[in-house]
């Protein structure tokens, strides 16, 4: 792995500086990095995403434990330094571009490369980054509504972001994430990371985040795609009640008229807001739906 000076090294190289544009802070406490890696506990069958190669430091870590590992660099100058890290490694695919090419969906040539390694491969699936902050969201919801799922995450996202990730009903935090994430597996803030671990330092905290998806859980799910419609449509009037939330929602979940029923077979107060309905009481509303 490499050290503060080394990245500095490599980035002066290549005559460019951190971009703030693309939230460019490296992990330079190389203790914490191992802490990423020891928590995913990869194994040699695993099938990594990582994103945000930045200078191929973590890349090279992964490639020593994962089967395959597929790293994304939006970053032109870094993917350049990456690749020229990386070249010799033969279970490494650096791909150059978004991870996305939607909110709503991964980068085709992200899912291809992932495709091959599946082929190779019959381990776990699992994102391990250290994620840039923009990205971050989107790219977890990806991986937890499919149609690839990541059955395990463990990332370093600004603590705002783990906040969100692990947040109980009721509270400011609390909201699609938490939903998606607390309804389809478990989640742990492993370590919160102070500015001074990263070069340059950002202006917020950071933490190291771990979720482990649960099969039971995701098979309570009857219609992944319309739990995500459900959760989408009450956390996006969050400040309403229940009941006046449901005046949104399109005839393809549920008449207008039948939403009263639906709240009272799930024994859900229509008065509430929809930051106090638990995960699972989400998951029962959604099966009712879409039928």
């Amino acid at each position: 792995m490499q050290t503060k000076k080394d990245i500095q090294r490599l980035l002066a190289s290549a005559g460019v500086g951190p971009n703030r544009r693309f939230g460019q802070h490296f992990l330079v406490d190389l203790n914490l990095m191992r802490l990423l890696l020891d928590s995913a506990r990869i194994r040699p069958d695993d099938v990594v995403l990582e994103v945000g190669s930045g200078t191929g430091s973590l890349t090279t870590a992964l490639a020593e434990r994962a089967g395959r590992v597929v790293t994304v660099e939006i970053d032109d100058t870094l993917a350049g330094v990456a690749g020229a890290e990386l070249a010799g490694i033969t279970n490494v695919r650096l791909i150059h571009g978004d991870v996305l090419s939607s909110k709503g969906a991964l980068n085709p040539a992200v899912t291809g490369a992932l495709d091959e390694a599946f082929k190779a491969y019959q381990g776990r699936f699992l994102l391990v980054a250290n994620l840039p902050y923009d990205v971050a969201c989107p790219l977890m919801l990806n991986l937890v509504k499919g149609p690839l799922v990541a059955e395990q995450m463990v990332v370093t996202v600004q603590k705002e972001v783990a906040d969100r990730m692990a947040a109980a009903p009721g509270g400011k935090d609390y909201g699609a994430l938490s939903v998606l994430l607390g309804a389809t597996g478990s989640v742990e803030v492993l370590r919160t990371l102070k500015p001074s671990v990263f070069w340059p330092p950002p202006a917020v905290n950071s933490a190291i985040v771990r979720f482990i998806r649960d099969d039971e859980k995701c098979r309570a799910i009857k219609d992944m795609a319309v739990f995500g419609q459900v959760v989408s449509l009450f956390l996006g009037h969050r400040r309403k009640m229940l009941r006046a939330c449901a005046k949104h929602a399109p005839e393809t979940l549920a008449p207008a008229d039948r939403w009263s029923d639906l709240f009272d077979q799930c024994q859900i107060d229509p008065t509430q807001r929809p930051e106090g309905l638990s995960p699972a009481q989400y998951v029962a509303l959604a099966n009712l739906c879409g039928v």
